[in-house]
């Protein structure tokens, strides 16, 4: 395995586990409600602000992922779209390259 695809990897661990620390801390000091997440989100204009940069960073990875699937063939690296969505652009966008730079055969 390449160093490239290493470093894809790594970096879609590190954007798993980072995000999921704040995330899992936030919900056992509050609640255990994603409606009460959600609403923390928008708490003011810079947080409402970098959820809607995310969400459209997350849209358009989604378009890219699925043209790129559908003209290579290429299914597998569908893996990464619910991962966007389930944990984030952080893991998502590594998860795919990491996927799409895997040899072709």
């Amino acid at each position: 395995m390449s160093i490239l695809r290493l470093t894809y990897l790594g970096l879609a661990i590190l954007g798993t586990v980072v995000p999921m620390y704040y995330f899992v801390t936030w919900f056992q000091e509050n609640s255990w409600s994603i409606m009460a997440m959600v609403d923390a989100w928008h708490v003011n204009a810079a947080t409402s602000g970098l959820v809607w940069d995310l969400t459209i960073a997350a849209v358009a990875l989604t378009i890219w992922i699925l043209a790129e699937a559908t003209t290579r063939r290429d299914y597998l690296s569908l893996l990464a779209v619910p991962t966007i969505y389930c944990i984030g652009v952080s893991c998502g966008l590594p998860l795919y390259l990491y996927l799409r730079s895997r040899p072709r055969g």
